[in-house]
């Protein structure tokens, strides 16, 4: 493509993304609907009380029926091949209705026969069996499913007798001793633990011990319930999970207690005027910072000062400022969303730091940055990576460090340290290098043989174990490149740099495929996202061959299917999802890249 044309694409994109804030001048992005969601949402309303909750029961089934896959599956999304999961979900909570109505009997009959397919027969206990194997010992995701699923009588009377208990008991411990015990569930599904854990207790015979411990703790289980419970009533934003934990506490004799109550009122707000909802209600703290850093050094010619000011506001005002409620994590930090229900994490945070270093001058918002800084100082794990939500806890992969947040977390760190490097005192330098040198040492162990990085939020569903080398390489790679041009390190630091860069650079170029485009590894069919992210993370002039291929690639896409999103995102255990903005952002950073080396 020549210079024209991407000035004319790139005006194009920046002009579609800048036109697509809110009336607050904030981006929210749109989260695809979810079957799984759906299911789960129905179920809690059906068993809060099916004639009240008519009208929005009726047009989530119309939204199943109207997005069953050809082969009688349900995936994730509505571009998602059809998994066992989502199949068995949605068949419990059409249980609830197949004999009632025909068209719900026939997409029951259709799921019945798709699950037994793939090995699930869903009127015995292999059902349970089926599902604990595919999770393994991580029962975040199997041992509420398996919960729902009985208490729809899927299998039948004796559903509980196969279900795991989980051992709500263990949230009475100060908060500070759960990254010391086993849990069966990873750190953010605490209120899944609780619920689900209290309606098995109920559901399921147990030892006298232990039915009179955990007799004994439902009380104070139910008070943890009620402190980590949003003003939205939505734990974490989360439609699934807090569906879980309303028809989990509905069926144990909890229905008229506030955290039912408004967990109802949540899902009844959230639904979509089509009859479906979206895993979380928005992530427009990760979408607003993809958009302002996308924009790079042209965001003055899309957004003027008073507009970037705003965003600025929106930033400081959902800053967390005091203890949260949800994890006990300390002020500083950025959740996903502005909504109540969510949490600081590893990943949005630094966005928010680099976002805001783009929006005001730097004495601005010194503050805001540095209460930043020192959340993920505290938020970084003794191995040098960064976790999404807590220290320390390491037994499940959802909970451990990562890749693509601690590249990220080192970008955030390099760019705080150049903006005010002469200005700070010796204890805050020496701080900003130890937490960069930190990220380094992890990014290295981390690093593949190949050069690739693996990601933790995000994945592709046509790899065999779901992985995504090329996006987790991408995002790691841009980060160390963007921190490689900064003139705070030593030379010492450059070369390290510099040698993981070359094997991640490296490890994209060879996978690239014969069309131009990338996906998520060697012979996977491209994407717009993985494709534009790539393309980001390789511009340069050595690389530009590749890069214009890349471009031409997603150019054609672009004419065929406009921005179509991927199926890309990953949420909770594995739970796919797309996002509107992802492939319009990473189109185009992917071109202001490009524009930024043909002019150097």
């Amino acid at each position: 493509m020549n210079k024209t044309e991407i000035q004319n694409w790139l005006e194009e994109t920046g002009r579609i993304l800048a036109n697509d804030r809110n009336s607050e001048g904030f981006w929210e992005g749109r989260l695809s609907s979810s079957a799984l969601a759906v299911a789960v949402a129905v179920a809690a309303l059906h068993f809060d009380d099916r004639v009240k909750n008519s009208t929005e029961i009726k047009k989530g089934l119309q939204w199943l029926i109207n997005n069953i896959n050809n082969d009688g599956s349900f995936g994730d999304t509505p571009e998602s091949p059809g998994n066992v999961s989502t199949s068995l979900l949605v068949y419990a909570a059409i249980n609830l209705y197949a004999s009632e109505v025909q068209q719900i009997g026939e997409v029951h009959a259709r799921l019945a026969n798709y699950l037994l397919q793939q090995g699930v027969d869903v009127t015995t206990s292999q059902v349970a069996r089926s599902i604990l194997t595919h999770y393994r010992n991580d029962y975040t995701f199997s041992v509420p499913i398996l919960a729902m699923c009985g208490l729809c009588g899927v299998p039948g009377d004796d559903a509980f007798n196969h279900i795991p208990q989980l051992p709500f008991e263990l949230s009475l411990l100060p908060r500070r001793f759960y990254r010391m015990l086993n849990l069966s569930v990873v750190s953010y599904a605490i209120p899944a633990l609780v619920a689900v854990g209290i309606v098995i207790f109920k559901k399921k015979k147990s030892n006298l011990f232990w039915r009179i411990v955990r007799k004994f703790s439902i009380g104070k289980a139910m008070k943890i319930l009620q402190r980590m419970l949003p003003e939205s009533g939505g734990y974490l934003e989360a439609i699934p999970l807090t569906a879980f934990v309303a028809l989990s506490l509905i069926n144990s004799g909890f229905a008229e207690t506030e955290v039912v109550k408004k967990g109802i009122q949540f899902l009844k707000r959230t639904q979509r005027e089509d009859g479906g909802w979206p895993i979380d209600i928005d992530l427009s703290t990760w979408v607003t910072s993809l958009s302002v850093k996308a924009f790079r050094g042209k965001l003055n010619g899309f957004l003027d000062s008073d507009e970037q000011d705003k965003i600025a506001d929106h930033y400081r005002w959902i800053q967390n400022k005091t203890i949260h409620p949800f994890n006990g994590t300390k002020p500083g930090g950025w959740g996903w969303t502005n909504f109540s229900g969510s949490v600081p994490d590893g990943d949005d945070t630094p966005g928010a730091i680099l976002a805001l270093l783009k929006l005001q001058p730097k004495e601005k918002i010194k503050t805001e940055i540095f209460a930043a800084i020192e959340w993920l100082r505290q938020l970084q794990n003794s191995d040098g990576g960064l976790p999404t939500f807590s220290k320390g806890w390491g037994k499940l992969p959802f909970d451990q460090s990562c890749a693509d947040l601690t590249g990220h977390a080192l970008l955030a760190v390099s760019a705080v340290a150049e903006e005010y490097y002469e200005t700070l005192k010796p204890a805050e330098k020496k701080m900003l290098e130890k937490m960069f040198q930190k990220t380094i040492k992890f990014l290295d162990s981390a690093q593949f043989e190949n050069g690739s990085w693996l990601p933790l939020w995000f994945g592709n569903q046509h790899i065999s174990n779901h992985t995504n080398p090329v996006y987790g390489t991408a995002r790691v790679l841009t980060y160390l490149k963007d921190a490689a041009v900064h003139k705070w390190h030593n030379y010492k630091t450059q070369t390290q740099l510099n040698r993981l860069i070359d094997k991640g650079t490296a490890f994209l170029g060879s996978v690239q495929n014969a069309d131009g485009s990338w996906g998520g590894d060697r012979n996977i069919a491209g994407s717009m996202e993985e494709t534009a992210l790539t393309v980001s993370a390789l511009a340069s002039q050595k690389n530009i061959d590749l890069c214009n291929s890349g471009l031409k690639w997603m150019k054609d896409y672009q004419q065929k299917q406009g921005f179509k999103p991927a199926p890309i995102g990953l949420y909770f255990a594995s739970l796919w999802y797309d996002e509107k903005l992802y492939p319009i952002t990473a189109c185009l950073e992917a071109l202001i890249r490009i524009e930024e080396i043909a002019t150097s």
